[in-house]
């Protein structure tokens, strides 16, 4: 391997050391036409092998920029496309890393076609073997299908990611929206699942890779827990709002990996170990805390489509996987603008479908409000959750108490109201209640939610779910 090109730099900062291994070095373009020469094209473009993260094997290619710009022509996606072959046979997961002026044009139809492959071989290792995606330069056209037919997408901050470049949409110039930025596929488009730096890109994969199975075969990865399972936090009763500080309290270590940071912010999603063993986490948020603890942002506890979206897609991946799924419930309602519901109701159709049609072990976990149906799409047990667990505060019901009076009382006073309000909270919205109609399993205190989510998880470990005989759900 040449180790002087940016893409061959770039794995093995990215890899253990001394542990990439090249596949087709030699390999040149064939294509001679418009100057083109084979001797001008070494590895086509592509550095492609394998190496390992911290001990796991993975397969790996690296655009390289000074070759042709990085452009994919047959030769380059033939290496692509067999790093594939090699990924699905043995079991490992995939790591593209972009940097690349797109469609090679002196190729013509040969290029198109070898796009084509590449489409193929991803769409065949989707579910098999986990792929990820870091663009690190320009990808754009055709080539932006790359990262979008991958399990997770990371973006260097000054990097590029389009179909149409900014300037080629209708009413457009790049000076008013930079469509093609970081900020904007992390914050607007929800592809991009990390914004950092080169070097924080690189960190952030291999911190990925620590809690990814390798395949779909092996389960999820379980490590050594050091972290003490019954561990209490007082703390947690604080952290209703911003819940990617309670799955934070909650993980081994306190490590939680979120993905879409930037996105949808009221639905967090992402990885923790619960006594050594990788979970999928998905929370309700209504506020988002600084780095000093103090509430920089409020958000209406509601069901949005992004968040629905974004929510189901993960819950998906972790399916496919044998990754457990955790929530943490804390919703009122629906999102409720005129543009939300051009989408909402198919997007939260998307959400239940997801968690009510995964088979791997589900635990809900009732830390707020739990109310109408859009809590029952936040993993009820209605819809499959294997245990539910809520905090003695919790609100579980119909809708919020005051506005149920105000139904049933309609034209009578306000010390009425008032009075029904209380007495239809105390009666319906319980957590007790909800308890003695067998919808909530165990009332724990805040504190104690670390023990008694990992004891679940535990009880699960061996879970098998058979479904009714199908090729393909189509939600």
């Amino acid at each position: 391997m040449s180790t002087t090109s940016k893409a061959s730099q770039r794995i093995t900062a990215l890899l253990d050391d001394n542990s990439f291994v090249e596949i087709g070095q030699l390999v040149t373009a064939r294509a001679t036409d418009f100057n083109m020469k084979p001797n001008e094209t070494p590895s086509d473009g592509c550095v492609t092998g394998y190496g390992v993260i911290d001990g796991k094997p993975v397969y790996v290619y690296s655009q390289d920029v000074s070759v042709m710009n990085g452009t994919v022509g047959e030769m380059h996606a033939r290496k692509i496309a067999g790093l594939y072959d090699l990924a699905m046979k043995t079991g490992s997961p995939v790591i593209g890393l972009i940097d690349s002026a797109g469609l090679r044009l002196q190729e013509a139809t040969d290029a198109l076609n070898a796009f084509g492959t590449v489409y193929l071989k991803q769409t065949m290792a989707s579910g098999v073997v986990p792929q990820i995606t870091a663009i690190l330069g320009s990808c754009g056209g055709g080539l932006a299908l790359f990262p979008t037919l991958t399990d997770f997408t990371f973006m260097e901050d000054k990097a590029k990611l389009f179909v149409n470049a900014p300037n080629a949409l209708d009413g457009n110039v790049i000076t008013k929206c930079d469509s093609s930025s970081a900020e904007f596929q992390s914050q607007e488009s929800g592809i991009v699942d990390v914004v950092a730096d080169e070097a924080g890109i690189l960190a952030k994969i291999r911190e990925l890779v620590a809690f990814l199975p390798a395949n779909n075969g092996e389960g999820t990865d379980i490590v050594e827990c050091t972290d003490d399972l019954n561990r209490v936090n007082a703390e947690l009763a604080n952290c209703v709002g911003d819940t990617s500080i309670a799955l934070s309290i909650l993980a081994d270590d306190n490590d939680f990996f979120e993905l879409k940071a930037d996105y949808a912010k009221d639905m967090v999603t992402g990885f923790l170990k619960l006594d050594g063993v990788t979970v999928g986490a998905v929370a309700n948020r209504s506020e988002v805390c600084d780095e000093e603890g103090k509430v920089a942002e409020k958000l209406d506890a509601v069901l949005s489509a992004e968040g629905c979206e974004k929510a189901a897609d993960f819950v998906n991946f972790c399916d496919a996987f044998e990754i457990p799924v955790l929530t943490l419930t804390n919703v009122k309602g629906y999102k409720a603008t005129v543009d939300s519901e051009k989408r909402i109701a198919k997007a939260a159709a998307k959400l239940t479908y997801a968690l009510a049609n995964a088979t791997v072990p589900k635990v809900n976990v009732v830390i707020g409000k739990a109310l109408g149906t859009a809590a029952v799409a936040m993993n009820s047990k209605a819809i499959g959750a294997d245990i539910t667990i809520a905090w003695p505060d919790a609100e579980i019901g119909t809708m919020d108490g005051k506005l149920a009076a105000k139904i049933m009382y309609d034209g009578q006073g306000a010390d009425v109201i008032n009075e029904k309000a209380a007495e239809y909270a105390a009666l319906q919205l319980g957590a007790v209640s909800a308890a003695r109609r067998g919808y909530v399993d165990q009332i724990v205190e805040p504190a104690d939610t670390r023990k008694y989510v990992i004891g679940a998880f535990e009880m699960l470990f061996t879970k098998s779910e058979d479904r009714p005989a199908k090729k393909h759900g189509t939600v």
